[in-house]
């Protein structure tokens, strides 16, 4: 039972991770009237400020996880970026709530990559994409959570109250986490698993040697940025091209990610712990078949004038988009040894995360901007579309990936 109790426990720290993520996005009209933002503003706030200290600081992080221990850096990063998200209900500026959100990237910075470690440790090679899988369910719950919490709240009282009571639950909820977990073993199923710790320069130049994992690492970046900004954008375009009122669209938002998100998590990662053991090429062909098959659902979404027609559309990349979450995430783990995993996944958070997280909404708000005399208040809709083509150079890389997976994998 540890194993699943460790596994639900650090889920739930990575809903609350993702639910303090989306409540920006959501809530982002209130927010713009509030405090006078332009959509390029908002966009810098929703990825980068949030990913400046995130990504760079999960690698130093992520290197003393290696060394330390992992329930520590995870109980101390969970308290961080709860309290910084309290504070982000106290700004009055633009500068005071992007000086919170660099707060908020730094405690985030060491909750995942050594959450992914712990898991890995947690349960057998063909076990690894469904356990990553269901850790990954955090995106669409947390998601779900967020969007729904911050519409209602929002609505009932004001934006800077869903701060607060969302980063005051994260505190509460630290506590028993350190409590109630412990770390595991490390390397306990892996034939490799007493091998010695490297040296800085040894683990560059382990790192430096597996090809597919750059690959896969940039491809995913390229899949963030288009990920990232179409979902902190998309609540933003049903109040300006459909009219939907922010309440409206958080819930309905919130259902789609949820019922999607979990159906193509769990879809995916079982296809990967089916097929991938006897092809490895196959953890990259899941997401990128679901990239190419999603995107002329997605256009038709973001095109029509219809709003229950785009709503239904949506739900297709919605649920395409979860499929590589276990898949990706095993491959990261596999293609370095144990005592190398929470580094490796920080240096592919670092590179997801600093352009996909942090550039993704700041790209998009900028296209929204320069095309807002032309369009106006449609303008989002032609940024969300151009968005999407990142998904297309995402799968170029994965292609690539696919061919080289098989020799840098660790047994």
């Amino acid at each position: 039972m540890r194993p699943f109790l460790t596994l639900g426990l650090l889920l739930l720290v990575y809903i609350f991770n993702f639910a303090d993520r989306v409540l920006l996005g959501v809530m982002a009209m209130p927010i713009k009237a509030d405090l006078g933002l332009s959509d390029t503003e908002l966009g810098l706030l929703g990825g980068t400020a949030f990913a400046l200290f995130y990504a760079t600081l999960g690698v130093p992080v992520a290197w003393a996880a290696d060394r330390h221990s992992r329930t520590w850096i995870i109980t101390v990063s969970l308290t961080l970026w709860s309290g910084f998200t309290a504070i982000c209900g106290m700004a009055g500026s633009f500068i005071h709530l992007f000086l919170a959100r660099l707060g908020v990237g730094v405690g985030e910075a060491g909750g995942v990559a050594p959450s992914y470690s712990m898991i890995a440790d947690l349960f057998p090679p063909d076990q690894r994409a469904r356990a990553l899988g269901v850790y990954s369910f955090g995106i669409p719950i947390g998601s779900a959570i967020g969007l729904a919490f911050g519409g209602m709240i929002a609505t009932a009282f004001d934006w800077r109250v869903a701060f607060l009571t969302m980063g005051i639950a994260g505190l509460v909820i630290a506590p028993v986490f350190r409590l109630l977990v412990r770390d595991p073993m490390r390397g306990g199923f892996d034939a490799h698993a007493q091998t010695p710790r490297p040296s800085v320069r040894e683990a560059a130049r382990l790192l430096l040697a597996k090809r597919s994992f750059w690959l896969l690492s940039f491809g995913s970046a390229l899949a963030s940025t288009a990920s990232y900004g179409i979902s902190f954008w998309v609540p933003s375009f049903y109040v300006r091209s459909f009219g939907l009122s922010v309440a409206q669209i958080s819930l309905i938002y919130a259902g789609l990610i949820l019922v999607g998100g979990l159906a193509g998590s769990w879809a995916g990662a079982w296809l990967g712990d089916r097929f991938g053991p006897r092809r490895r090429s196959v953890y990259f062909l899941i997401p990128l078949t679901a990239m190419l098959v999603s995107l002329p659902f997605f256009i038709g979404a973001v095109m029509t004038g219809d709003v229950t027609l785009s709503l239904v559309l949506l739900l297709v990349p919605t649920a395409l988009g979860s499929m590589g979450f276990g898949t990706i995430l095993t491959v990261v783990q596999q293609v370095v040894p144990a005592s190398l995993r929470t580094t490796s996944s920080s240096v592919f958070l670092l590179i997801n995360n600093l352009i996909g997280l942090g550039l993704g909404s700041a790209i998009l708000g900028l296209i929204s901007d320069s095309l807002h005399q032309r369009f106006g208040d449609e303008s989002l809709r032609y940024a969300l579309l151009a968005g999407s083509l990142f998904y297309l150079a995402a799968a170029l890389l994965y292609a690539l990936a696919s061919r080289r997976v098989g020799r840098d994998w660790v047994s």
